[in-house]
């Protein structure tokens, strides 16, 4: 069965996992669970002006049920309208929505992906999935921002070196790499963490001067970044492009992870091949 949570985002705003969502879940004015007319007015309220890529105003309504014909189904709704389908009273729509508000440009990228991917089908019926609708899919379910100064550091994660990089170097771990959760699906995950939590990590590289700034305007260079990442054709096309990342390895996330012997658990901290980075 699955487990209920209460809605109390003074408890997620306790949790580092939340982090990237802490300024939205502070203008979420609600003591009950929110509801579609909360996440339009935070867009009425706050957030004036957002599109899908098609240039449609992004709003939030209730999802559809049954069979739908292309126009109607997720993606292709959202962005020929901007009409995002959002389950009531539901934690996975409700992390889906903080995420298009705090990341509304690189949702917005994989939104036009997933589009243009589906309108590339050749035969009505065939699979919909592909390499760029499995990796835009992975991103946005389970997806990790990884930022770096340090190009040896970044090194260290794609060689799955983790006790050297969140243990060995953990000072300068936590001072050069940071780690912003971005799928959804992770966001729920995180309501009860749990060793073996892996995210799908997309590296980004910064300068050290990154760290200094305010909150929002990292999140906001993230955004961008992602978007201008997932919006060059030669991108998002394998899910090769991403790097897990277990999670409560990333120094504070987990207070177990305050011993060196956390990092010995190989059935979470694994071995693996080499990945890229932006």
């Amino acid at each position: 069965m699955k487990q209920h949570y209460e809605w109390a985002p003074e408890t997620l705003m306790q949790s580092p996992l939340f982090a990237p969502l802490y300024p939205l879940l502070q203008q979420l004015k609600t003591r009950g669970f929110p509801a579609l007319h909360h996440w339009n007015s935070l867009l009425d309220t706050y957030y004036q002006g957002l599109c899908v890529q098609s240039g449609h105003t992004l709003r939030f309504v209730p999802q559809e049920q049954g069979m739908l014909g292309f126009e109607s189904q997720y993606e292709p709704r959202c962005y020929l309208s901007g009409e995002v389908q959002t389950r009531e009273n539901n934690w996975h729509d409700l992390f889906n929505a903080l995420v298009w508000l705090t990341f509304p440009k690189a949702k917005a990228a994989i939104n036009a992906r997933h589009y243009e991917a589906l309108k590339c089908q050749i035969q009505p019926g065939e699979s919909q999935r592909g390499m760029v609708r499995d990796m835009a899919t992975l991103l946005d379910e389970s997806g990790v921002i990884v930022v770096s100064a340090e190009v040896e550091l970044t090194g260290l994660l794609q060689s799955f070196q983790w006790k050297e990089l969140f243990w060995q170097r953990r000072e300068q771990t936590s001072s050069k790499m940071d780690f912003y959760i971005f799928g959804h699906g992770l966001y729920e995950k995180a309501l009860n963490p749990y060793t073996g939590m892996t995210g799908q990590g997309l590296i980004i590289k910064v300068e050290q001067a990154f760290f200094g700034w305010s909150l929002r305007d990292r999140l906001d260079f993230l955004d961008a970044s992602v978007a201008v990442y997932l919006n060059q054709p030669e991108h998002c096309k394998t899910t090769r492009e991403l790097n897990p990342v277990p999670l409560l390895g990333v120094p504070g996330w987990a207070e177990a992870n305050a011993q060196a012997a956390y990092y010995d658990n190989a059935a979470y901290f694994r071995t693996g091949r080499a990945k890229s980075s932006i």
